[in-house]
């Protein structure tokens, strides 16, 4: 049992997942497809459709940082973030998003649903040289998590051409962020409210050796 037969599962129960929808079906169907033993679904898979869903995301996430680091987007801070959560929605097909959406989106699934969001974020503010290791750290990753969210949503339902209505929906969501961003930093140089955030939020920092807090994988 290697990474390699875990991928070849991944692979095959994705083909049937159009039909079978992001679940355990769809694992059993594609085992068949490639001999795997069905006992070794649950090796690879532990979860069922949530691990599905899981490690379709995470693939996608994964191609993301290798285009970041070999192909970074350029232009102002705003446009490559943005062009890196549309580089992002690039790299899935919108009907099986939709199909692991519904998945995660069980109660018991919500918080790897949560996570894995957390974790695009993650994979964007990195790849573009993010570097605060305070509590910077936290709230850049929800913003940016909230308009990932938001924007997988619209994306999902928009008919327009090229999905054009989308991407205007993205910028509006980062020019907002940004507007946060630097709402902050104004804040931050006002006498007295740098003390006092460092009093409450001076113990925050980023976690060491983990993307994320707590187990991600």
């Amino acid at each position: 049992m290697t990474q390699t037969d875990r991928d070849a599962l991944l692979d095959a129960a994705l083909i049937h997942v159009p039909f079978e929808g992001m679940n355990d079906a769809a694992l059993r169907a594609g085992a068949r497809d490639i001999g795997m033993a069905a006992d070794l679904i649950a090796v690879h898979f532990p979860r069922g459709g949530a691990d599905l869903a899981a490690a379709y995301h995470r693939r996608a996430d994964a191609a993301l940082r290798d285009r970041l680091a070999t192909d970074p987007p350029q232009g102002r801070f705003r446009d490559r973030v943005a062009d890196s959560v549309w580089a992002r929605l690039d790299l899935v097909d919108p009907e099986l998003v939709r199909a692991g959406a519904a998945t995660l989106a069980m109660p018991q699934n919500a918080g790897l649903a949560a996570r894995l969001v957390w974790e695009t974020a993650d994979a964007i503010w990195t790849g573009l040289g993010d570097s605060s290791d305070d509590v910077n750290w936290y709230s850049k990753r929800a913003t940016l998590s909230a308009v990932i969210s938001a924007t997988v949503l619209f994306w999902l339902g928009d008919e327009s051409e090229g999905r054009a209505d989308t991407r205007e929906f993205l910028n509006r969501r980062i020019e907002g962020v940004m507007r946060f961003e630097g709402v902050k930093a104004k804040l931050s140089r006002l006498p007295g409210v740098s003390a006092v955030t460092r009093g409450a939020f001076g113990w925050v920092r980023a976690p060491r050796n983990h993307p994320l807090p707590g187990k991600t994988r």
